[in-house]
Formats: structure tokens, sequence, C-alpha cells
């Protein structure tokens, strides 16, 4: 199955928009992708190597893992979130996201749709407008950030 490719500008180096992606992932990741929902997300981050979201009450949901963490330059995390949004357990049974830093482009690749089964590419076609939509997100958060 075909990985998924999305990219965006900001108006900062790579190391800053490393950052702002990894450090400040709550503060600009859409709130409507997440477990919780808009309404009941109460953070979102990443802490010792794991990509989280906390809902109501204090309820922890862990829905990646950090695979490789390059500051400044790269950072690939598991999607261990399966295609009915049922958790993923194993990271090797999830899909894989790659983000990477290049100058003033953020780039997403998202692969590995086949490990969530016959309801992969379904899945993936989903994803063909989540991305761009986070990455235009990050990019606006970015330029908040660089005003301050």
């Amino acid at each position: 199955m075909d990985e998924l490719t999305a990219e965006v500008e900001v108006p900062v180096p790579a190391a800053v928009a490393f950052e702002l992606f990894t450090d400040e992932f709550g503060r600009w990741w859409p709130p409507e992708f997440s477990w919780s929902g808009a309404d009941l997300l109460t953070d979102m981050g990443i802490l010792d190597g794991v990509l989280y979201e906390l809902g109501p009450h204090g309820l922890q949901w862990d829905w990646g893992r950090v695979l490789a963490w390059e500051p400044g330059r790269r950072f690939v995390f598991s999607w261990q979130i399966g295609p009915d949004r049922v958790p993923v357990p194993r990271a090797e049974d999830a899909s894989e996201v790659e983000v990477t830093f290049d100058g003033s482009s953020v780039r997403v690749v998202h692969r590995g749709w086949e490990r969530h089964g016959d309801a992969g590419d379904d899945y993936r076609e989903n994803f063909e407008q989540v991305w761009p939509y986070a990455l235009g997100r990050f990019a606006e958060h970015v330029g908040r950030s660089s005003e301050r």
C-alpha cells in the first residue's frame, strides 16, 4: 500500500520547527483528531517516548511510541490507532509516521497501512485530508510562535 506524504513550509529554521512540533504537539494538533474529541481533550503531547492524550478525569491514552528521535532533523513514531479507532497495543502492528525537518520544510510520510489489515486502504484514504490539515494547523502555530 502506498505511503502518504504531506508537506508544509514554515518561517523558522529546522531546529526550531522540530522543537515546536514535538514540544508543543498538544498546542497545534487538531483536537477533533483525538480520541477524546475537541470537547473532552484536556492535554496531548510526547513524554518519555510516548505520544499520549489526556481525556476526562485524567484518563490517559497512549497512542504512539517514538521510534527515532534526531533533534532538529527527524522524528519517527508508531500510529497505534486502528481504523476502527481501537488501540493497537504493539508498535510493530501499527502504521508509522516519519516527520523530517529540512530548512523551512516539514514533511510527513505515513506508511505501513497494510499493518492495519483489510481496512488499511480505506484508513489511508481518510488521512489524505488529515495530514495536510494538521500540517496547516502546525504552520499557523509556528506563525503565532514566531510573532511572540
